[in-house]
């Protein structure tokens, strides 16, 4: 009788232990926020006086930002596919494929190492890799973009991806509610990583009405590069994107367009806030890293143009955000990192090992010391029409099929107003700056020749061109812009 007491003593005593030692895996957990077409000079605390951004803010001043964070490119208009396989896989465009096929994701390397995966929002990279990444997920979008207020959604549970019924939610509040859903009901015995993707601010610009007449009864100044054309061909004139309004672009029309996107905006930036109290309130912001960031900046204006495709800094710079556990409040940098930057910081601040070869670098030494940097110079791509090279003062940007350049003093000239190209002191910087473009190339596998035999004319002029009507669109929309 003694012997069996103690038996089961023993093993009572033992079961403690393992539910201690579960108990104990007090790796940080990890949410990861992404915004969809969003400008990196769109948050009231990085200067920005005329937009309302009170959570981005209260993040900003929990963690650090990187003030000069960029998005490496896109092989073709959609270029937030590219952007998004090479922020989950921490790959550059060329070793990325679109579907991420034959790819570990970074969800997928934290789901093998014991994370909880969860996902909410857009997934633009195939259904195989989504499945492979996540455990679960609810109202997941496996499209480009929608009407925010008729989102298609589904289900991923057991393998599946489940088709839902229809909903009628706005976009951003659908996924708050679902990772806010996930938080509650998490496994409290392992760290997670959720991600919460939104679609906002991605045309269609229908923000809900009161976010809209917020800044109509104000309207945003324009950019400070607004052009009503953009002064030549770059190959990407008169895609999708660019047929949101007529040319030359009508400066009340392009005012109209960012009151939207605000609107958008600080609609977003009030479901972050959920997010975050969420977070609060269940004691998870003290072992929680944060991530914010967006796959991509947006013209609306900037340079004549309204969407993402160029090189300009106004489309290839985002936002990126730290915050959590380790990471020094209120800092921040102008070090220049890549999207594709974030997955394998989160591995070294995790202690998580992937045996991955990666293209991205950890930014761990500039979370320790704003004043550090992990490279000194950047390469950018789009599709086969453009390329481009910065260094920490000097970019240059080449439009292979035109033989055509820019060159731009970012330091003088941050708005990129002012082309310096043509001028005779600055052929040997543009020489040597073409020379490291193509060691860059060379470097991620990108074999793309900077001039052609047979250019084409960049001459254009789009005044009269006529639109196609954009059927995402809904008809206010329509009425106001395609009529």
């Amino acid at each position: 009788m003694i012997q069996k007491i103690l038996v089961l003593f023993f093993a009572a005593t033992l079961s403690l232990v393992v539910c201690d030692a579960v108990a104990a895996d007090e790796r940080p957990n990890i949410l990861f926020l992404f915004a969809d077409d969003q400008r990196a000079d769109t948050i009231a605390a990085w200067g920005n006086e005329h937009i309302t951004t009170p959570n981005l803010d209260a993040l900003a001043k929990r963690g650090m930002s990187f003030r000069s964070n960029y998005n490496l490119g896109g092989s073709n208009g959609a270029v937030c596919i590219a952007s998004r396989a090479m922020v989950n896989s921490g790959r550059a465009w060329t070793h990325s494929p679109d579907d991420l096929k034959n790819v570990r994701t970074f969800p997928e390397i934290f789901r093998d190492a014991g994370y909880q995966t969860f996902l909410t929002g857009k997934w633009h990279n195939g259904n195989e890799s989504c499945l492979r990444s996540f455990e679960s997920g609810k109202h997941v979008f496996l499209g480009g973009m929608c009407d925010h207020t008729n989102v298609t959604t589904h289900t991923l549970t057991n393998q599946r991806l489940e088709k839902n019924p229809p909903n009628k939610s706005f976009s951003s509040e659908l996924f708050t509610g679902a990772i806010i859903d996930f938080l509650h009901e998490r496994d409290r015995q392992r760290p997670f990583y959720a991600a919460l993707c939104f679609t906002a601010p991605h045309d269609p610009r229908q923000p809900p009405e009161s976010y809209r007449n917020h800044y109509y009864n104000a309207l945003p100044p324009l950019p400070h590069n607004f052009l009503p054309q953009h002064p030549f061909n770059n190959g990407e004139l008169v895609l999708r994107d660019e047929q949101l309004a007529a040319w030359p672009r009508d400066e009340k029309v392009v005012q109209q367009q960012l009151a939207e996107y605000y609107g958008m905006i600080t609609h977003l930036d009030e479901q972050l806030g959920k997010v975050l109290k969420t977070l609060d309130d269940l004691k998870l912001s003290d072992n929680t890293i944060i991530v914010y960031a967006a796959d991509h900046g947006l013209a609306l204006g900037s340079h004549g143009l309204l969407g993402k495709q160029s090189m300009y800094e106004h489309s290839i710079r985002c936002p990126l955000i730290f915050a959590g556990p380790g990471i020094r409040p209120g800092q921040t940098t102008n070090s220049m990192t890549y999207l594709l930057d974030v997955g394998p910081t989160l591995l070294e601040l995790t202690n998580v090992d992937s045996q991955e070869s990666l293209d991205g670098k950890s930014l761990k030494p500039i979370l320790a010391d704003a004043n550090a940097s992990v490279r000194s110079e950047m390469g950018f791509a789009y599709s086969k029409l453009m390329r481009a090279f910065r260094d920490e003062r000097w970019k240059l940007i080449v439009y292979p099929p035109f033989n055509r350049k820019q060159l731009f003093d970012l330091q003088l000239d941050p708005d990129e107003r002012t082309d310096l190209s043509e001028l005779p002191e600055h052929q040997q910087r543009i020489a040597d700056l073409t020379a490291k473009m193509q060691h860059w190339q060379a470097s991620v596998g990108d074999s793309l020749e900077l001039t052609t035999n047979a250019p084409r004319s960049s001459e254009i002029d789009l005044t009269g061109h006529k639109r196609s009507r954009d059927n995402w669109q809904p008809a206010w929309i329509v009425e106001k812009y395609f009529k």
